[in-house]
């Protein structure tokens, strides 16, 4: 969501960032959103499919950010962390209510000090960008809002689910223009844990 104040929201609905302490005696999140190469992706057969270091994104998000919120759910309850001026924890981790659901809801603003031409996003190059994660992640429901306009009547949302996955996004890919077979050559398989979609 990209919201009015120049922030933006992510939210998933996945297991929660866990949200017990770190060897390192800092709180898990706070090692995820200020260590470089702390998430999920750098541990063995964490993901099937990835569209981006997001161990390094999270921390460098942070380190570029004013501000960054974190709310996570996980057993039950609802636990929050904030960092400002460059991930600077100023509110540490703590359990702030109850849930029955899980996953984690990201709101960070950018920093104009570092970003001095713009901090705007640009709604077209997200939504492009969504609609090619969700291509080629077969499945995966992601919905990306604007809510930046004054008048809620402008703002605008959009879904992007492709159960066919890379052979949907041919077909759209082709839409404009002449395809040279009237089906999608496709393939998928799996060999010594290696996942294959071509």
């Amino acid at each position: 969501i990209l919201q009015k104040d120049g922030s933006v929201s992510i939210e998933d609905n996945g297991r929660g960032v866990p949200t017990g302490m770190h060897s390192s005696g800092m709180s898990t999140p706070e090692v995820v959103y200020t260590i470089l190469h702390a998430g999920g992706k750098f541990e063995s057969g964490g993901y099937k499919v990835s569209g981006g270091l997001h161990g390094v994104g999270a921390s460098v998000v942070n380190a570029l950010s004013k501000w960054m919120e974190v709310y996570i759910k996980n057993d039950g309850y609802l636990h929050y962390i904030r960092f400002e001026n460059g991930g600077h924890t100023v509110a540490p981790l703590k359990q702030v209510g109850t849930c029955e659901d899980t996953g984690t809801i990201v709101t960070f603003k950018p920093d104009a000090q570092i970003f001095n031409e713009t901090t705007e996003f640009n709604y077209s190059t997200i939504r492009d960008r969504i609609r090619q994660m969700a291509f080629l992640n077969k499945g995966v429901r992601i919905i990306v809002s604007d809510k930046r306009d004054e008048n809620p009547e402008y703002h605008v949302t959009e879904t992007f689910h492709y159960k066919g996955g890379i052979k949907e996004y041919v077909t759209y890919l082709n839409s404009s223009k002449t395809a040279m077979s009237e089906d999608v050559i496709y393939g998928e398989g799996k060999l010594d844990d290696v996942y294959v979609e071509v």
